[in-house]
């Protein structure tokens, strides 16, 4: 499969074209702008554009690591999936296409939303190319619905889809799902860390440690930015009071690429605001640290 590609003026942190052209480069950024079933808040379409944008303001070196990770690997964008119209499970073919290739291509692939319903297909090219593999989810809702306003390909049920080829899943940070899903998680045993079960104290200083140990040798991470707290990502469809920050977010993503292989990770759910550019700089900046964090 043959992908266009971005040059320094749209790529990722808008690097020169010795260390971003496809065949030198380890990883590969891949755009989704797919938004078909928002049900509050709109715009996720608008998504993969702004945070490409906001990379060409986030710096090269991360004094964390000691690494210019940009030089050492090489970082590749390729071209936005055009759907032409495709919805549900015909889109979802087609992102899970562009995702394996790239993955049989060698690359190291990053999915950028789009909102969440996106995630079923690289989570399922990587599960399809990597043994061992658990799922980890950043989110403030399970997303396990069976269907959501009609259909079964929405933002609402992407994680019900997953759990139909995988129940090894892991969800970090919820704080709001119907009766449902919470009775789905019960009878599946998906490993859920509730919001308000993490700060309580059930897990103990010790709740990385906690959801690290869920995991197998090898993890997908599907993160969507509504995890946050609206004080610090309020660009997104349903933002939920009772959210994580950044510091105590990069420690266990840190933390999860010392203890295991990181595989793979989409982003997802930024609905950009004109004239306000944090959000989608502060989503930049996480894809690159993740980056930093899980690309040896």
């Amino acid at each position: 499969m043959k992908f266009q590609t971005y040059d320094i003026r749209n790529n990722f942190l808008a690097i020169e074209e010795n260390v971003s052209d496809y065949k030198n480069s380890k990883i590969a950024i891949l755009p989704v702008p797919y938004e078909a079933t928002t049900s509050y808040g709109k715009g996720t379409s608008k998504g993969p554009a702004a945070i490409l944008d906001a990379s060409h303001y986030v710096e090269f070196f991360d004094e964390e690591m000691n690494r210019e990770l940009c030089f050492e690997k090489g970082i590749v964008s390729v071209k936005e999936i055009e759907f032409n119209g495709k919805k549900g499970k015909p889109a979802l073919d087609l992102i899970y296409k562009n995702v394996k290739a790239l993955i049989d291509d060698g690359k190291y692939v990053v999915t950028l939303g789009g909102e969440h319903t996106i995630s079923t297909a690289p989570i399922k090219a990587h599960f399809d190319s990597y043994d061992y593999l658990s799922i980890l989810h950043f989110d403030a809702h399970s997303d396990l619905r069976d269907s959501y306003e009609g259909t079964k390909y929405s933002h609402a049920c992407f994680a019900a889809r997953v759990a139909e080829f995988t129940k090894d899943i892991t969800q970090v940070g919820i704080r709001a799902q119907c009766k449902e899903e919470y009775d789905f998680i019960q009878k599946t045993g998906i490993n859920t860390f509730y919001a308000y079960e993490i700060r309580n104290g059930k897990y103990g200083n010790n709740w990385r440690d906690k959801v690290i140990s869920k995991l197998k040798k090898n993890v997908y991470i599907t993160f969507d930015v509504d995890y946050f707290d609206p004080s610090i990502m309020y660009s997104t469809g349903t933002p939920e009071p009772g959210g994580f920050l950044w510091d105590e977010t990069l420690k266990l993503l840190k933390e999860v690429g010392k203890k295991r292989n990181v595989v793979g990770f989409d982003v997802v759910e930024l609905a950009p605001q004109k004239g306000d550019s944090f959000p989608d700089f502060l989503t930049a900046k996480l894809i690159y640290k993740m980056l930093n964090y899980f690309v040896r």
